[in-house]
């Protein structure tokens, strides 16, 4: 089973902050607001807070992965 992992697309993202809010263990921002992920799959504890985040994207810059 491929495991899920957080992807940003750069270009479409605008800072706006809610993945660090919603997905503090995996995101923080930089020191413009643009979120720097955590390396690694997405534990299975916080997979649904994952797709919350995503979900919660103004842009859809955040995105869940399979690899």
């Amino acid at each position: 089973m491929a495991a899920d992992r957080l992807k940003v697309d750069p270009i479409m993202c605008h800072a706006h902050g809610l993945c660090a809010e919603l997905l503090p263990e995996m995101v923080r921002l930089d020191e413009w607001g643009y979120p720097i992920l955590a390396d690694g799959p997405v534990p299975p504890v916080l997979r649904s807070d994952a797709r919350a985040a995503v979900a919660a994207c103004p842009t859809l810059a955040l995105r869940l992965r399979s690899d």
